[in-house]
């Protein structure tokens, strides 16, 4: 950072991040140093909305979760206050690209990565499909690329488009459906040498199931394969660590752990400075902004990082990484009670029927359900009346849904977040019964 004016407005943006980060750390009643879950609420407007007489209990944060107080005033600050393009020599400009790079170090945080492993786009579909479109380059009509049946669409089609375009050949893993966890035979069978990309997701966005990722980087690496992972559903629940999952590129989205609708993208540092990714001649070589096409969403950015501190408030640590840890942690305990109330509740209801891992498995607290053979809108519509608010349908996952003999109707699906109560898990379940 050889500006001047542009380093010490980076200090200033990193002080103001730490500032934040302060703020948000406030003790609960008892004196302990984690944030209660009242407390948590308290920073989510939308849990004041109420519907026909109900206080809105959201089940939706799967397809995309709310978001507190903080992070709509980063991207306000942001708007009001700094809102430029960059890399010209005028103040809010440099304020802009000090924003962008404090926020390409929050995020880095996030996923145990570098800075300049991090870059931003519209979503993660989209960037999904850029890096396809940029690997593929190298593609030959032999060379293989392997997907599963477990995953989002988003980490499906990108690499069916080349198949398309370049003939390159897609094997697809087999998911088994009775326990909705991924056939590690098949996905052995599948791997060759002539693999060159294994796509997998982190988490299934319909089911809640948690991949082994670093089973199938291994596996990958001892074939010469990279290796491509979809956190998209992860991200809210489990602490992501690019160095401890081996793997080249991953992506994620902030709308689904409480910040704005942006994607992100992590690549290893030489890859994003060497791959042919499509852009234009005058724009940046060097990573990460050679994966970044055209002026970036910068509020967007500046709530990205607003998000990650906001999880990180969660708990104490000396670095960020540390709060991090300590806050998932925290969040796996609660999701973990949650899923299994909800789990064990929808169970005992005759004419109901569960997919997926039961608790005690490695999962995150997302349960897809049917109720009665009703149609999932109907589910969903019926639930809505009393304010619970869940998604219906096949959620990307197409897949998923066909091979557990559901289309066209879908599965309905709850998904607990950082703010669900116990009380709501409750009402959920009184809702499914009256059904």
């Amino acid at each position: 950072m050889s500006n001047p004016v542009h380093a010490f407005v980076f200090l200033l943006c990193q002080f103001f991040c730490y500032r934040t980060a302060v703020l948000l750390e406030t003790k609960n009643s008892s004196g302990a140093d984690t944030i209660s879950l009242e407390e948590i609420r308290r920073h989510f407007p939308a849990l004041a909305r109420a519907h026909n007489g109900y206080r809105v209990a959201y089940f939706d944060g799967p397809g995309g979760t709310q978001v507190p107080r903080a992070v709509v005033e980063a991207m306000n600050d942001y708007l009001y206050h700094h809102n430029a393009n960059t890399h010209w020599a005028y103040p809010t400009s440099e304020e802009t690209d000090a924003i962008i790079d404090s926020a390409r170090s929050v995020v880095a945080d996030f996923l145990n990565a570098n800075p300049t492993e991090i870059a931003f786009g519209a979503n993660m579909t989209t960037l999904t499909f850029h890096l396809a479109r940029a690997l593929g380059r190298g593609y030959g009509r032999n060379d293989e690329i392997l997907v599963t049946e477990l995953d989002h669409h988003a980490n499906i089609a990108p690499w069916h488009a080349l198949e398309k375009e370049g003939g390159v050949k897609v094997r697809m893993v087999r998911m088994i459906p009775e326990t909705g966890e991924l056939d590690w035979d098949d996905f052995s069978r599948q791997l060759s040498r002539r693999t060159k990309l294994v796509a997998i997701g982190a988490a299934s966005n319909a089911l809640g199931t948690i991949n082994d990722v670093r089973r199938a980087a291994k596996m990958a690496r001892s074939l010469g394969a990279q290796i491509f992972v979809d956190a998209v559903h992860y991200a809210p629940h489990g602490l992501i660590d690019v160095r401890d999952w081996d793997c080249d590129f991953l992506a994620c989205s902030a709308y689904k752990f409480y910040g704005p609708h942006i994607g992100i993208l992590y690549g290893q540092h030489e890859l994003l400075g060497s791959l042919n990714f499509p852009k234009l001649i005058p724009a940046p070589d060097s990573a990460p902004e050679r994966a970044e096409t055209g002026t970036q969403n910068h509020e967007g950015i500046a709530g990205a990082a607003a998000a990650v501190d906001f999880i990180a408030s969660f708990a104490p640590g000396a670095t960020r990484r540390e709060r991090l840890r300590a806050a998932f942690q925290q969040l796996h305990e609660r999701g973990d009670a949650l899923v299994t109330q909800l789990w064990n509740g929808l169970r005992e209801m005759e004419r109901v029927r569960l997919y997926g891992p039961p608790p005690g498995n490695t999962r995150t607290p997302t349960i897809a359900f049917t109720v009665n053979g009703l149609p999932s809108i109907d589910v969903a519509k019926k639930l809505a009346e009393g304010g619970i608010f869940l998604s219906h349908g096949d959620f990307y996952a197409m897949t998923v849904v066909e091979r557990l003999g559901q289309m066209p109707h879908g599965l309905v699906r709850a998904g607990c977040a950082c703010h669900t109560t116990s009380q709501e898990v409750d009402r959920l379940l009184a809702g499914v019964r009256e059904l």
